[in-house]
């Protein structure tokens, strides 16, 4: 290949510019020739973990100043580091994994630097949502990632019922201590769609669960703790299938009629493709409450 045909790694003139550095997931051998080289030649690193930057460029034989910029700080700390791109330095924003900018700190900086009319360079590499989408086993063709869901259930919930009709793959990611909360959420609202789930991408115990969402739940469900950062998602709902409801607004809407119980719980099976014997109990859940 011929490098001379690409431009310098940093810019000639005395211009600010902004790098957008990504960096591996987990496993350190994942960095790429182009990151190294940056991070060797600009002034300085914003980093979301300053320990874990320090830990990377130390295994490379890297010294470099390193500005903390993480979420309890990214407004006041983007502005600081504007000042330092108007004296014409070069900053490498790096996040503590994966591409900056992807629920994770880097939006007030980026869009700082461009209004600013400084140059902003992506210096792509690993990402945990373009990595996880191909080894899912999900449609690929389109997709749509929507980061965190809300934390409080009712928002989530509300938060899944707007996606509930998206025809696309829909991606997420999760702390371990909400994803089974979420994983309910989403089987209330999407019903038991296809889905997958990875945790710990890239590292020693990476793990990748494949099925509908009440497997990927009851597998996780079993253990006595789930690990790791995850990323998630489930297939978009069939196009050529009618608008789905949710359990809740199927169960409401049987409610309403007044019906019989087994008569009730057949209508809701109908609905939502639940047993009968599954919508006679949670009918019967719904009741007792």
């Amino acid at each position: 290949m011929d490098e001379s045909r690409y431009p310098e790694s940093t810019p000639t003139a005395a211009e600010g510019c902004l790098y957008v550095v990504a960096v591996p997931l987990g496993n350190p051998d994942d960095i790429t020739r182009r990151a190294l080289r940056v991070m060797a030649e600009v002034d300085c690193v914003a980093a979301e973990d300053t320990r874990t930057a320090a830990r990377l460029l130390a295994r490379h034989g890297l010294r470099k100043p390193l500005i903390s910029y993480h979420d309890w700080n990214e407004k006041a700390r983007a502005r600081q580091l504007l000042g330092r791109l108007e004296r014409g330095e070069q900053i490498a924003l790096v996040s503590e994994a994966g591409t900056p900018g992807i629920s994770d700190p880097g939006f007030d900086l980026v869009r700082l630097a461009r209004q600013s009319g400084h140059r902003v360079v992506p210096v792509p590499g690993p990402s945990a949502v373009a990595a996880f989408l191909s080894a899912s086993g999900l449609p690929t063709h389109a997709f749509s990632f929507h980061g965190f869901p809300p934390k409080r259930a009712a928002r989530r919930r509300a938060f899944f019922r707007e996606l509930r009709d998206r025809t696309e793959t829909l991606v997420f990611y999760e702390s371990p201590h909400r994803i089974l909360a979420a994983l309910d959420d989403a089987l209330a609202e999407f019903g038991d769609r296809e889905a997958a789930l990875a945790r710990e991408m890239t590292k020693p115990h990476e793990e990748f669960l494949w099925g509908t969402i009440s497997r990927i739940r009851g597998d996780l469900e079993r253990r006595d703790r789930v690990r790791g950062e995850v990323c998630w998602g489930v297939r978009g709902r069939d196009s050529r299938r009618p608008p789905e409801i949710s359990e809740a607004e199927a169960a409401a809407r049987v409610e309403a009629l007044g019906l019989p119980p087994r008569r009730a719980a057949r209508e809701l099976a109908r609905l939502t493709g639940m047993s009968t014997d599954e919508a006679y109990r949670y009918l019967s859940e719904r009741r007792g409450r």
